[in-house]
């Protein structure tokens, strides 16, 4: 009974052993496990084709972890949510967007990160997230996809008005006028010398427009000087001095008249005066 007992006590320890070392060696592997990466989500709207678990995340081009879950959103079956494991101290900013790009021609795809800016303040949970969320943007691919029915509509609507265009009539315009700018190239290559003499005029004409404009402008110059000086004549003494002037001369003219009337009359009472006597009362 007593080897029993030794027995049995040995093989609780040897299972008690096992036990703590599996403890052990699950708690560091879960420690090391949740050191080795963060957490961000991102929301993606419209379809994620190529997307799954274990997808590669880019972050610069750089892979940086992998996608851990996928689902739809319960509130809105149009969004995709995205939980992705990602290397921690990578310092995503808030600025910092993701997309799904494809990978080469296998039809893969791969979750790209944008390294955002340095300004911009590294991205935390906000309250009510379980973790960080980057904005998620369509990539190249998916706004050509989305664009593309706008894009063949527009083609049509181009290929019509070229179909229009290229009419018969508008193809017999287009030769009319063809033959027209035929002429037309025809008769200045033989008028190419008066061209060139024109041409030379203009040029000559050109240079010695700086001159004439010159000359004018002084020339406005001195009629401005001289319309300065007649509005100053006229509201200063200048414009009375000049009229009694004019009285002056016009008295003038009046004595003159009647002297040549008197010497047309008597000249020789002007030159010998009036030499007959006056009465002279007895």
């Amino acid at each position: 009974m007593e080897t029993r007992a030794n027995y049995v006590a040995v093989g609780a320890f040897v299972l008690t052993c096992m036990l703590a070392l599996v403890i052990t060696l699950l708690w560091l592997a879960g420690a090391q496990y949740s050191n080795e990466y963060e957490y961000y989500r991102t929301y993606f709207h419209g379809a994620v084709n190529g997307l799954g678990k274990g997808t590669d995340v880019r972050y610069n081009g750089i892979d940086v972890g992998h996608v851990a879950d996928v689902r739809f959103d319960s509130k809105d079956p149009q969004v995709v949510i995205v939980t992705m494991q990602i290397q921690p101290k990578l310092g995503i900013r808030t600025d910092s967007m993701s997309s799904i790009e494809p990978q080469g021609l296998t039809g893969g795809s791969y979750v790209e990160i944008s390294g955002g800016s340095k300004k911009a303040a590294v991205l935390t949970a906000l309250p009510g997230q379980e973790y960080p969320v980057i904005k998620s943007t369509p990539s190249a691919l998916q706004q050509l996809t989305q664009s593309a029915p706008q894009l063949l509509a527009k083609i049509n609507t181009a290929a019509d008005r070229l179909n229009r265009m290229l009419s018969d009539d508008n193809q017999q315009h287009l030769a009319h006028i063809l033959a027209n700018l035929d002429r037309t190239t025809t008769t200045l290559a033989v008028r190419s010398d008066d061209i060139d003499s024109t041409l030379a005029s203009l040029s000559a004409a050109s240079r010695a427009l700086p001159a004439t404009v010159a000359e004018t402008d002084a020339s406005v110059k001195k009629f401005g000087r001289l319309s300065d000086d007649a509005d100053a004549f006229v509201r200063g003494p200048g414009l009375a001095d000049l009229t009694g002037l004019l009285a002056d001369t016009r008295r003038l003219v009046v004595s003159l008249n009647r002297l040549s009337d008197q010497l047309d009359r008597q000249p020789t009472k002007l030159i010998f005066g009036d030499r007959r006597k006056g009465y002279t009362p007895p």
